[in-house]
């Protein structure tokens, strides 16, 4: 009696040994999984191609009737599909997503150091931060310099940003001098990482500084200041007043003064104020208070008076 053949089932035994020779090559020779599952669904068709065209001339019937195995065909089409699956969001640009995002982790990475020389006709240094802890610093160089870390989530060993101008913007308009801190770069969908920065600026000490925030962190530390600053809109500022003399800090419109009594004269507001305001004044002073820190609109003011 002859044996019936039905179209299917060999694909599905050839579909297994395929399998397993991918995935063992995928383990092993360090092939990489997600493109084998998204390239060598092809075959399927193929094989089973092969075995119709093989049934039908191997078959001795005049008029041969195809006999399918729909078990098998069923497992080999869902198995096809899992592939063209793969191979879809492969076009898309989703798998490539979705194997970086499980292998993402945290990692940190040197700012690629900038520096640029201020001419002597500059007189106002303005710098503009973008959400980032930064701590702007005093200094004797005729240079406006910025350096730092950055942590960020990624699947690379390699810094993502190789040059100062992936984090930063100079522009000279007249006697001033503009300092733009970027964002770092943020994929945006679902998939996006969060990120962090924290760099020190150097700007010379007897330029006049203006700092304009967005609700970040600002550690300042005057040193030999020569010059005044005035600080908007951070969170919170801490000023380092253990190796300057001869300063005021003034503060307007904050919510929380923070450090020793004796060190600042605070004013509550008055319900009668024009302008709206309902944060707090306060004021330190120290030596002949020759310069000026102005401080206005932040949550959290801090003096840090070292030992």
């Amino acid at each position: 009696m002859m044996r019936t053949w039905r179209v299917g089932t060999f694909s599905m035994g050839a579909l297994l040994v395929l399998l397993g020779l991918f995935l063992f090559m995928a383990r092993f020779l360090g092939f990489n999984f997600l493109q084998v599952m998204t390239a060598w669904w092809p075959v399927l068709l193929v094989v089973l191609g092969i075995e119709i065209l093989a049934y039908l001339f191997l078959s001795r019937q005049e008029s041969p009737v195809l006999r399918y195995d729909f078990l098998s065909i069923f497992f080999v089409g869902l198995i096809g599909t899992v592939g063209i699956g793969f191979a879809v969001l492969s076009s898309t640009g989703l798998l490539d997503q979705a194997e970086e995002l499980v292998s993402r982790e945290e990692r940190s990475f040197e700012l690629p150091e900038f520096s640029q020389p201020v001419e002597d006709n500059v007189k106002r240094v303005v710098v503009r931060t973008t959400g980032y802890d930064v701590t702007i610093e005093a200094s004797n160089e005729r240079e406006v310099s910025m350096f730092g870390t950055y942590r960020v989530q990624t699947s690379k060993h390699t810094s993502v940003i190789n040059d100062a101008k992936d984090y930063v913007a100079v522009t000279q308009k007249g006697d001033t001098l503009y300092l733009n801190v970027k964002s770092l770069p943020n994929k945006l969908g679902p998939f996006n990482s969060s990120h962090e920065l924290a760099a020190t600026i150097l700007v010379p000490n007897d330029v006049k500084l203006e700092v304009l925030g967005t609700d970040n962190q600002l550690t300042l530390k005057p040193r030999m200041l020569s010059n005044n600053w005035n600080i908007e809109n951070a969170s919170q500022v801490v000023v380092d007043t253990s190796e300057t003399k001869d300063m005021v800090v003034a503060a307007s419109g904050v919510e929380d003064i923070r450090g020793k009594e004796d060190e600042w004269k605070i004013s509550e507001p008055s319900d009668q104020d024009s302008q709206g305001d309902r944060g707090k004044s306060a004021v330190y002073q120290s030596g002949e208070a020759k310069y000026r820190i102005n401080i206005a609109n932040a949550f959290q003011v801090s003096l840090l008076s070292g030992h």
